[in-house]
């Protein structure tokens, strides 16, 4: 009983080393197939220990690091290196003003062995291709700005040479000829205009900064536009709904403006008797002036495109007014926002983030 006990144990013990043989040859084809995939990656790998210490490397990894000593610690070799962006990349210290290097870090941690793999790409092609691309657009986005600026001083220019033309005409009653002049400087007028905005959006409006309290700026705002709603029979609807004084950094006439280009946008596009809505909040450190009226809405035009220069679907618009609001917002640190309503017509919200706060309540209502 004992021998044939024996022998069954032999008999498993051989089947035991036959899958160990098997699995130890599985184990050796792998290792050989990952150290070819290794050797021929592009990418630079390197494994390091609990310690951070560089136990092995691939070539990709010694070409574009160099040798590195089978010791050496990873923060050491990374110390002749500085970060380039906040997205991985970095590039050599002693670079000059040259074509340099950038390489994409990325790692993985081994959980078994407390130590990470460590991934290396380079990405000064990339890098390279992406500055051209932004170049070419930049551009291009000239080129299309040149054309329409072309064509929006075109119309006025040739409509006062048309007028200024008919002057010369002999017998020309004096009532005539005045009207003509009116109409020539009318165009000459609204030519100068465009050029004005144009020349406002290329420079910027921001000029020096001051502390402005908000429902002091909407009630000048509401002294300015306040006017023009009632020349118009206009309803106008402010609410000013802080729970306290709040106040923002920005230029006094270059929010003003800003805010009264929504707000003319809003008048033009309403219809008779219809309303025109302002309404200012906080929240989150940031204070909202919102623009509403009862028009046609944006009418499909994509609300990004409202933004972009020369872009306007306003008759004999010049397509720079919310253009300039982006523009301010932008520098103030700021945001502007719009779209369609439910009920019918379109809103903009300008957003600026509040200074501080001041204890004391405040609620507007005006019509």
């Amino acid at each position: 009983m004992l021998e044939a006990q024996v022998n069954v144990l032999n008999a498993q013990l051989d089947e035991a080393n036959n899958q160990l043989r098997k699995q130890r040859d599985a184990n050796a084809e792998l290792a050989e197939r990952l150290g070819m995939l290794l050797e021929a990656l592009p990418a630079g790998v390197l494994q390091l220990d609990a310690h951070g210490v560089v136990s092995s490397q691939n070539p990709a990894a010694e070409t574009l690091l160099g040798p590195v000593a089978p010791t050496a610690l990873w923060r050491d070799v990374m110390a002749g290196w500085e970060p380039a962006e906040a997205d991985g990349t970095y590039f050599p210290t002693a670079a000059d003003g040259g074509e340099r290097l950038l390489l994409s870090v990325q790692y993985q941690d081994l959980p078994a062995s407390g130590g990470r793999i460590v991934l290396l790409h380079d990405v000064s092609r990339l890098h390279q291709l992406t500055v051209e691309l932004a170049h070419q657009q930049k551009l291009a986005a000239m080129g299309g700005m040149a054309a329409s600026l072309a064509h929006q001083l075109r119309t006025p220019l040739a409509t006062a040479m048309l007028y200024t033309a008919n002057l010369r005409q002999e017998g020309l009653r004096p009532e005539e000829r005045a009207k003509f002049v009116d109409k020539s400087l009318a165009r000459l007028k609204a030519l100068e205009g465009l050029i004005q905005n144009m020349l406002s959006f290329v420079r910027g409006q921001v000029g020096e900064l001051e502390v402005l309290d908000v429902g002091q700026l909407v009630e000048e705002m509401t002294a300015t536009f306040l006017p023009q709603c009632h020349e118009k029979g206009m309803r106008w609807d402010c609410h000013v709904e802080l729970s306290s004084a709040i106040t923002v950094l920005g230029d006094r006439k270059a929010v003003q403006g800003a805010l009264l280009s929504l707000l003319e946008n809003a008048l033009y596009f309403s219809p008779p008797q219809g309303r025109v809505g302002l309404a200012v909040s906080s929240d989150a450190g940031r204070v909202h002036f919102r623009v509403e009226d009862d028009g046609c809405g944006l009418q499909g035009a994509p609300v990004e495109k409202l933004f972009e220069p020369f872009y306007t679907t306003r008759a004999g618009g010049t397509g720079l007014g919310l253009s300039i609001v982006k523009k301010v917002m932008d520098e103030l640190g700021g945001s502007v926002a719009g779209g369609d309503k439910p009920d019918g017509g379109a809103w903009f919200e300008m957003s600026l983030p509040c200074r501080q706060a001041e204890s004391a309540g405040t609620t507007r209502e005006g019509t």
